[in-house]
């Protein structure tokens, strides 16, 4: 037998490496901590928490008129006193329809607004409290808010709305809530607490909910929460084609309500990837269905939205970047930002206005700007570096950027600098943010229980904080005087704010009992609207209201001069000729009969079809030819008195963005 040779090599036998594991997703299970009471994780304890909170942070604005936009959208609406009969069209017509068709206007407004959800609850709403017959409409809208019976039914409707507006509120965070815990936080329900009590609180919100005019903004935000409940009940069970149908209806909705929806093209197939962990292209395919809603609300929207009007485009107020160059416009929006995070972190002051000059121009000199722009790269540098583990601070900081990126102008230009209403949607991302830090920081505590009553001290502080400023600010949202007599300390550079500065003491003018004191407010009007004029020498509306203060006045030159820079600046401004009719008036009582034919033939070239200007000028021609002066007829007879200067309609307000 042969000998083995010990000394050949052993070739090693090849071994097929292990095949790699597939990584899957498991998500983390629920866990109750022993050291917090069980009936803090129960949703519907959570939700009378949050429900409670709300509430009792708003009830001071239950007896709230109508303030800044409200008067737009729903005390001068012809469609909302119209009922249920209006409701076609609101939802086939721009937001501002009825607006623009008072002054002979179109669309101001870059892009357009079609809101037409809430404004259809509004006239929901009306309905139920009394509809105006359509014969009567025109009047009713003409002199909503002046003195009167048409008034005390006008403030006891608000009152109402404002209690719905409230409810509407509580609706929509308990449905944030339930967003919170079934999607963002469904490992720690707790989280999803906190997040929703800090959203809840926030002093930013004020303008929402106390400005019933901001319905538009939560009942987005409450159909972007229930899009994503929707979405995701239907990954889970596929079977129920209902909850595809009830997430496609609710993104609808949300476009309905305001343009934020459009944000969910990105923020939904991120959250299948962090919270579902979906791969890239499955959780794109799983966002396909509501792209077609996108579509179809853009056909919709495009059929039914106008052109912006050529004559507004120079109008600082609809534009407030008129006057800056490229390298101002790009700075100013960039450092402008910086205000909405830092309203977050410190909503202190607050403002119900920051359009021109109440934010000055920068340039690229200015440091804020790049301070600004390196916080804001740093942020999206967080957002990738937490999308690499699916961390849930990566979806935070996208809720944040993605709604910032749609009102800072910087890519859509919303045709205002800034508002706090505008930081609503974002503020979701902020609030999941400072609750899981605050939790987590709060873990790292020992021993555990201390963690956790430092946790409960912080809350408890913050409610304290937020709910004292918000229960104050509430306050200044009763109406535009009290709003706009407390925004002056803030913004008093604001052409707008000084302009109602000044309309609020000319109302009040009306209502004063010594002739000292009525002359005493409308010269304070006149220099609050003076200061307007000088910030914006093309305020049309400050130059309607002063003539029509120095109308009350008596002072007819001043009348004219400014009544007539009215018709340069908007030639179409509807009544002028009437204004100056009533004007030569004044004149003629005071037997400057020159001046009086000269207001008069100035009325016929506003107006050629204006009657009464025409028989005055006729009798006053032939009193002055005949050698027995005629009774003086203008004079006898009683001219229309145009509307007071506060409640003169403002062709060129900046609306609501």
């Amino acid at each position: 037998m042969a000998k083995k040779n010990n000394n050949s090599i052993q070739r090693p036998i090849p071994v097929r490496p292990a095949a790699q594991k597939k990584e899957v997703f498991v998500e983390t299970p629920f866990v109750p901590d022993p050291l917090i009471p069980s009936w803090l994780y129960d949703l519907k304890f959570q939700a009378i928490i949050v429900g409670i909170l709300a509430i009792v942070l708003y009830a001071n604005t239950f007896d709230h008129e109508y303030a800044l936009d409200d008067t737009i959208v729903i005390v001068k609406n012809e469609y909302v006193y119209e009922g249920f009969a209006g409701i076609p069209s609101i939802m086939t017509k721009d937001a501002f329809d009825s607006y623009y068709k008072q002054f002979n206007s179109s669309n101001q407004l870059s892009g357009g607004r079609y809101r037409p959800l809430s404004i259809a609850t509004f006239a929901f709403e009306q309905q139920f409290m009394g509809t105006i017959p359509e014969k009567k409409v025109d009047s009713v809208v003409a002199h909503a808010g002046e003195m009167g019976p048409q008034e005390k039914t006008l403030m006891k409707n608000m009152h109402v709305r404002h209690v719905l507006n409230v409810l509407w509120y509580t609706l929509s965070v308990i449905i944030l809530l339930i967003f919170l815990r079934n999607v963002v936080f469904k490992s720690n329900p707790l989280l999803a607490l906190l997040a929703a009590i800090i959203f809840t609180m926030h002093p930013l919100h004020t303008e929402v909910v106390a400005n019933v005019k901001s319905r538009d903004e939560i009942m987005s935000l409450m159909f972007i929460c229930l899009t994503f409940i929707f979405a995701f009940k239907f990954e889970d069970h596929k079977e129920k084609k209902s909850y595809l149908a009830g997430g496609l209806i609710c993104f609808f909705l949300a476009f309905l309500a305001k343009e934020y929806a459009v944000g969910l093209m990105f923020l939904l197939p991120l959250s299948f990837y962090l919270f579902k962990g979906y791969s890239l292209s499955k959780s794109i395919m799983a966002t396909l269905p509501y792209l077609t809603v996108m579509a179809v609300y853009i056909i919709i929207r495009l059929q039914i939205v106008g052109p912006k009007s050529a004559d507004s485009e120079g109008d600082i107020l609809n534009n407030p970047y008129a006057l800056a160059n490229e390298a101002q416009q790009l700075a100013t929006k960039i450092s402008t930002t910086l205000n909405y995070l830092k309203l977050l972190i410190f909503p202190h002051p607050l403002s119900a206005d920051y359009s021109y000059n109440t934010i000055p121009y920068k340039d690229f000199t200015d440091i804020i700007v790049w301070v600004s722009l390196a916080i804001h790269l740093a942020l999206i540098r967080g957002f990738f570096y937490f999308l690499k583990t699916r961390h849930v601070l990566s979806f935070a900081i996208a809720f944040y950027l993605v709604n910032i990126l749609l009102i800072c102008n910087i890519i859509f230009n919303i045709g205002g600098t800034m508002g706090e209403r505008l930081c609503y949607h974002s503020s979701v991302g902020f609030a999941i943010a400072v609750a899981y830090l605050l939790y987590m920081g709060t873990e790292k505590i020992k021993p555990l229980m201390t963690g956790k009553m430092a946790l409960a001290g912080c809350m408890v502080v913050l409610i304290g904080l937020c709910g004292f400023k918000t229960i104050d600010r509430n306050k200044y949202w009763k109406n535009d005087q009290t709003l706009f007599f407390e925004d002056i300390k803030v913004a008093p550079n604001s052409v707008l704010v000084n302009a109602d500065v000044a309309s609020s003491y000319v109302n009040m003018s009306d209502g004063e009992k010594t002739d000292a004191e009525r002359v005493a407010d409308l010269h304070k009007g006149i220099a609050y609207f003076s200061k307007a004029i000088e910030i914006n020498p093309a305020f049309v509306s400050g130059y309607l209201n002063r003539g029509m203060s120095y109308f009350k006045l008596k002072q007819p030159d001043s009348a004219y001069y400014n009544i007539r820079k009215v018709w340069e600046l908007y030639p179409r401004y509807p009544k002028v000729g009437e204004m100056m009719y009533n004007i030569g008036v004044n004149f003629y009582i005071e037997k400057r009969y020159a001046e009086a034919l000269k207001s008069w033939n100035t009325a016929l070239q506003m107006d050629p079809n204006f009657a009464p200007a025409a028989q005055a000028l006729q009798v006053l021609n032939n009193q002055m030819r005949s050698p027995q002066p005629a009774a003086p007829a203008p004079a006898a007879q009683q001219p229309t008195q145009a509307a007071p200067p506060a409640q003169q309609p403002q062709p060129l307000q900046p609306l609501q963005k």
